[in-house]
């Protein structure tokens, strides 16, 4: 089993240590305490870059008719034995029954937190405890997605350029390596070449073509009007999507 390098944050400060990953348990309660809802940094997708840290908030809602009473550090599990905890979460009541429990753990690549074959999907565990000694257990309540961060660039040359003349379009995509904790290419990736016409507000899809494997983009095409050229990534379950910045090409 790997040893993992685990941040815990306690009162406000962080505790570093090595934990293995617990044995799996059953889900169990006691009760009608009930998890209605788990929301992992907003949108369930954590990007965490190469060699900076990450807050991650996880926020969970649950339901008892007495009253919910406070809630255990939230577990997330990863694949190949990835492990975090959070803090001790802060439990914001809703209404008489219903009360959102809400921690956060901080994620470094570089002590190791995380390791590249740890991208894709994690899940959250939860013990929530009721005002009146009720209590649920849950193991994967939630998944989330924690993805390698990602850049691309696009560049247009040469220009200015005559209308009709053949203009290149060169770029790269890249992701984070959490064991380097620097980014590298992305090989073998479909990517979309986009053009926007000047004083237009939408992008269209020139042609598609795939990163070399070091993750560079090279392709041709007419100029034809003024306008912005970028690449797009539609992203992957280890990588989120994202889009280059256009750059202008100013047609003679």
């Amino acid at each position: 089993m790997r040893i993992r390098a685990t941040v815990v944050a306690v009162s406000g400060a962080l505790a570093l240590s090595a934990l293995a990953v617990p044995a799996a348990q059953a889900d169990g309660g006691s009760g009608d305490t009930k998890i209605t809802k788990v929301v992992v940094d907003g949108d369930n997708t954590v990007s965490v870059s190469a060699a900076s840290t990450k807050s991650i908030k996880v926020s969970v809602t649950a339901t008892d008719n007495s009253g919910i009473a406070s809630a255990d550090e939230f577990s997330l599990i990863g694949p190949n034995y990835g492990y975090l905890s959070t803090a001790k979460p802060t439990c914001v009541k809703v209404n008489a029954t219903t009360s959102t429990c809400s921690a956060t753990v901080l994620v470094d690549p570089r002590v190791g937190d995380v390791f590249n074959d740890e991208a894709g999907t994690w899940y959250v565990d939860a013990w929530v405890d009721a005002k009146d000694g009720d209590y649920i257990w849950k193991e994967k309540a939630a998944s989330f997605k924690v993805q390698r961060a990602s850049q691309l660039t696009a560049n247009a040359a040469p220009e200015p350029v005559k209308k009709g003349k053949t203009i290149t379009v060169t770029g790269k995509l890249s992701r984070a390596n959490w064991e380097t904790h620097k980014n590298a290419g992305y090989a073998s990736q479909s990517v979309k070449l986009q053009f926007r016409k000047k004083g237009a507000s939408t992008y269209t899809t020139v042609k598609t073509i795939k990163t070399s494997s070091t993750g560079t983009l090279s392709t041709t095409v007419k100029a034809t009007v003024d306008g912005y050229f970028r690449y797009s990534f539609a992203g992957t379950s280890t990588t989120p999507a994202v889009n280059a910045a256009g750059d202008f090409i100013d047609v003679k």
